[in-house]
């Protein structure tokens, strides 16, 4: 979640580089810095926190010159601190880097033993001084970026600046992004089009492996084989300013109709031959007594439905609980007790605090999350990821049902391991999960219905949302989104609950969205919704077309689902949730995907 932006410009490279990291903010970072040339000198102003630190300290300390380079940064290795905090820099070369340093450690281990000296807890910095010691022993700044460039294993977008070169910056990636802008005299380097777009329109992608030199008046691009390659230069629009897009007018609206494709990548990663595989063949459930899951917002509302699943299917115990008072009340952690956390970023400053205070407590951390190098990740027992690509809304979809579908894999293994689920059993309840991504393609059908119902409850200023079982925890994640995106009051109650208190709630203004597929539940539930509906209530009923033929007449606007096995439908019906919001946002005009006072990952308590 780590954002580069480089500058060879006309102007003072310092305000620019700022004002680009702004617009990656959405990434979440921990520490930030810049570094330039000027008149030759290499220098650079690093701050902890939020950008306006940075800023301060260079009205301060200012930092001219009009070749530069800039960074926000997740901590990955090292903490976040100044010292750790990039461009990290030598006497000669400073960089900027996304993603993880494989053999690091190698090449830490053979630098030291040629004397080098390290400042920081970071992979990145084996970087520089690699670069530095290639320098030293005579190679000139493009050679030296080339080769150390060679030696690296891992993920990486790196951009290398150099003492005594103003008009010189090498830019290079390998399993994450980064995008050349070009300009008139000038040239560009970002990790997202989005930070390069007030600067130019005109942006030429990195391939896989390429690498790049670049001068105020060329750009140079080598493949992995060191073969000169012809890149595209496409025109992007300013006024959307990234091509991930993919002509959606919002990323929550792209999010939401990449969710088969990233599920269908979850259960290929999990599922093989039929049984569950996971990254750590050693996890038994069998010698775990009681599960703890500890999660934030809608993770947490993944962590509320899976326990219905850990607890029917597997008879497995499960304690939820919202990560910011998991802490705060000390709960004690018994022998025979797993902790699981969830965090679509893995950087959730209340889950991260919460998983330590479970080390060494519990037998078992296990964490599921979005980004794999993430401190919550690397403090895991056994890490598990969801497969959801990078994910810019605030509001999170995708990563909810992915979160869904892995945490449901997680409980078919776990029966299986304590004996209440048979191979066969198993294989069919994975069946039913691999399922999910096309009745998604269908549920993705409902987009008109959906904005059209929107429209009318963007007239409202509080919903209702019901649901039992499973769908309980749905109606929470419905309100939760409606209320993130759209403003509009809403609450979430379990069907049984509405005679014991807020039935008082209802009334013709007041609509009331019923999650009812044809489960267990179901018959319960539609006797809940008619008490709605009795008191002049106004109500929306999410189900299939057998449902709502047996739901009766009098329903205010029906959305009517494909048929699913109850076991998966939570995962399904996360579909209308999200489209409800999001058009009832859109009818709104609000901030789709960045609404007030939010952050996409919150990383301070």
């Amino acid at each position: 979640m780590c954002g580069i932006v480089g500058v060879l410009g006309k102007h003072e490279a310092a305000p620019i580089l700022v004002e680009a990291l702004k617009r990656l903010e959405y990434r979440g970072y921990d520490s930030a810095g810049i570094a330039t040339v000027n008149g030759g000198t290499l220098d650079r102003r690093r701050a902890v926190g939020k950008l306006v630190n940075l800023q301060d300290l260079l009205v301060h300390d200012p930092l001219a010159g009009k070749s530069g380079i800039g960074h926000t940064r997740w901590a990955t290795h090292g903490e976040p601190n100044v010292k750790n905090a990039h461009p990290h820099k030598t006497a000669r070369v400073a960089v900027v880097h996304n993603g993880i340093i494989e053999n690091f450690r190698e090449l830490r281990e053979s630098l030291a033993a040629k004397g080098v000296a390290y400042e920081t807890d970071t992979d990145t910095e084996t970087v520089a001084l690699l670069a530095q010691s290639l320098l030293d022993e005579g190679l000139s700044p493009r050679d030296a970026a080339e080769q150390t460039i060679a030696q690296l294993e891992g993920a990486y977008a790196l951009c290398f600046l150099f003492e005594g070169e103003e008009d010189l910056m090498v830019a290079a990636r390998k399993g994450s992004p980064l995008a050349i802008g070009h300009g008139t005299g000038e040239m560009f380097v970002g990790s997202d089009a989005i930070a390069l777009a007030p600067m130019t329109d005109q942006i030429t992608y990195l391939d896989e492996g390429d690498w790049a030199v670049l001068t105020r008046d060329s750009l140079e691009i080598r493949d992995a084989e060191g073969r000169i390659a012809n890149r595209e230069k496409r025109t992007i629009q300013i006024d959307t300013a990234s091509v991930d897009k993919d002509g959606h007018k919002h990323f929550m609206s792209k999010e939401i109709a990449e969710q088969p494709s990233v599920l269908s990548n979850a259960l290929n990663y999990y599922i093989k031959n039929g049984t569950v595989e996971l990254p750590d063949p050693g996890l038994d459930f069998a010698s775990i007594d009681r599960l703890t899951m500890v999660a934030c917002g809608t993770a947490f509302y993944a962590c509320l439905t899976a326990k219905y699943w850990f607890e029917q299917i597997a008879r497995l115990p499960v304690d939820i609980d919202v990560a910011s008072e998991f802490r705060y009340r000390e709960p004690p952690i018994s022998k025979g007790t797993a902790a699981l956390f969830v965090s679509q970023s893995g950087e959730t400053a209340d889950t991260l605090a919460a998983l330590r205070y479970c080390e060494g407590k519990a037998d078992k951390i296990i964490s599921v999350v979005n980004v794999p190098e993430s401190s919550i990740a690397r403090e895991s027992d056994l890490p598990l990821p969801i497969l959801a690509g990078r994910e810019i809304g605030v509001a999170s979809t995708k990563a909810f049902t992915c979160q869904l579908t892995v945490l449901a894999i997680l409980a078919v293994k776990a029966a299986v391991d304590r004996g209440h689920m048979t191979a066969e059993v198993a294989a069919e309840a994975l069946e039913k999960i691999k399922t999910v991504p096309g009745l998604m393609n269908q549920a993705l059908n409902l987009d008109g219905r959906t904005k059209k119902v929107s429209r009318k409850l963007a007239e409202a200023r509080d919903i209702l949302f019901l649901g039992r079982g499973p769908m309980y925890a749905l109606a929470h994640e419905g309100a939760l989104k409606l209320k993130e995106i759209s403003y509009i009051h809403a609450e979430a109650y379990a069907s049984g609950e509405l005679k014991h208190g807020p039935i008082a709630l209802v009334d013709k203004h007041v609509p009331v969205i019923v999650m009812a597929p044809r489960d267990s539940l179901f018959d319960k539930t539609i006797s809940n919704m008619q008490e709605v509906m009795a008191r002049g209530g106004k109500v929306l009923l999410i189900t299939d077309a057998q449902g709502a033929k047996e739901a009766g007449d009098g329903v205010w606007e029906t959305i009517l689902m494909p048929e699913v096995d109850p076991f998966v439908a939570p995962i399904l019906y996360a579909i209308p949730a999200q489209l409800l919001a999001y058009h009832t946002a859109v009818a709104k005009g609000t901030d789709v995907d960045q609404p007030r006072n939010l952050a996409k990952s919150v990383t301070v308590e």
